[in-house]
């Protein structure tokens, strides 16, 4: 029983680094921009288009500067608010492209706004795999396979599927975070194939430090930013830096993508603000959840509560699905419960073609005070112009309301 599990051990390990090889030999690398912001994580190499824009704006910005002031002007400001949605048929599942502005309409509370940015689908993706990598993560993993593999390839082999099979340099970005009691960022925004094949081997070669799962504090720091250790495979020698979160991140499509059971037992914020952080950022969360071939197995014998030393129970379980389920839900992403191995590449599949045919779309909500109150959100989609959404045809996946900012005292 020993042999054979070590040899699985080897042949997982030895189909990880084949598939990344050729992805190393197949690809070119588009390197990121080491003059960027030292305070922050690298960001993606701009476009020759964006530059222009940017050039552009600060041309504006220098020549407002240096203009005289006029008391009497009047100051605009706008709040644009980001919808990023996925239309595919009801009956068969098939992704709709090719659809354009005028077949889309976003109402707010009920009432139509104007599409003020609209842009389609098959853009470069800029994606943050954040994945749960704990001592309870491996126990959960290892019983699971009923002890044939290490426990932590259950969350290792979707991150490696989906780094090697649909990163496609030069124009797609990813960065990783791993979390037990804390979010590691194990490599900025990359889309070099070895520095990709570096991140997996990092995960692979080590083992889960501590057993509890910061899965609210990670989420926030994914999308917001903030403090965190430094990045490991740059090597440096200061202990901590500050982290540009995703929602700050300037990318046509960009999303997240958690690997994790759900179970969180040591974060400082509560579910009530993880779930505020995912609802404002805008950012689609696509969650691959684990543990469910454990629960399949054990769940009879597991008690209701968790138990004295901390082991999870049924309900604790059932609590993190739901968890995990709204996290998806209310950022416009997708949950996909991931039972038995065969299962990755298609899962993985359908949300790297989730994540490639969103639509941009945003409207202005300037006249909006800064309250924190909730607004509903809709998408309806026109197929034929006639002014009749195809509502029992379609389905429109999108974030389903946002927040405005409350103004600070």
């Amino acid at each position: 029983m020993k042999i054979n599990s070590t040899l699985r051990f080897f042949v997982s390990l030895l189909v990880v680094v084949v598939v990344f090889g050729g992805a190393a030999a197949q690809s070119k690398v588009q390197k990121v921009d080491p003059k960027g912001d030292k305070k922050k994580n690298q960001r993606p190499t701009q476009t020759e288009e964006e530059r222009k824009k940017e050039e552009a704006e600060r041309k504006e910005y220098e020549e407002a500067k240096n203009a005289e002031t006029d008391p009497e002007a009047i100051a605009i400001k706008t709040n644009i608010v980001n919808v990023d949605a996925v239309v595919y048929d009801k009956k068969s599942g098939q992704v709709l492209t090719g659809l354009k502005k005028e077949n889309f309409a976003i109402f707010e509370n009920g009432v139509k706004q104007d599409i003020t940015q609209f842009a389609t689908p098959e853009a470069p993706i800029t994606v943050t795999l954040i994945v749960e990598y704990s001592k309870w993560t491996e126990a959960i993993g290892y019983y699971a396979s009923r002890g044939y593999e290490p426990g932590k390839l259950e969350v290792i082999r979707p991150v490696a599927y989906f780094l090697s099979k649909f990163i496609k340099p030069p124009d797609d970005y990813a960065s990783l975070i791993a979390f037990d009691i804390r979010p590691t960022p194990i490599t900025d925004f990359t889309n070099d194939p070895a520095r990709l094949r570096a991140t997996v081997d990092i995960l692979l070669r080590n083992s889960p430090a501590f057993r509890e799962n910061n899965l609210f504090d990670s989420l926030k720091f994914a999308l917001v930013g903030g403090k965190g250790d430094t990045v490991v495979l740059e090597n440096s020698r200061e202990k901590y830096q500050e982290y540009g979160g995703m929602a700050s991140l300037k990318a046509k499509r960009k999303a997240i993508i958690l690997v994790a059971s759900g179970i969180n037992t040591f974060s400082r914020i509560n579910y009530d603000e993880a779930r505020k952080v995912v609802q404002t950022s805008g950012v689609p969360i696509y969650v691959v959840g684990t543990g469910n071939m454990f629960l399949k197995l054990y769940e009879d014998r597991l008690p209701a509560t968790d138990g004295i030393d901390g082991t999870p129970g049924r309900l604790s379980f059932q609590m993190a699905q739901n968890v995990l389920k709204t996290f998806a839900t209310e950022s416009g992403g997708g949950y996909f419960p991931v039972t038995f191995e065969s299962e990755v590449p298609s899962v993985l599949g359908s949300i790297n073609a989730l994540m490639r045919n969103q639509y941009s779309l945003a409207y202005d909500a300037t006249d909006k005070p800064k309250d924190g109150k909730k607004y509903k959100l809709q998408v309806k989609v026109d197929l034929n112009g006639d002014g009749v959404y195809e509502e029992k045809q379609l389905v429109v996946v999108h974030r389903p309301f946002y927040t405005t900012e409350k103004e600070k005292k």
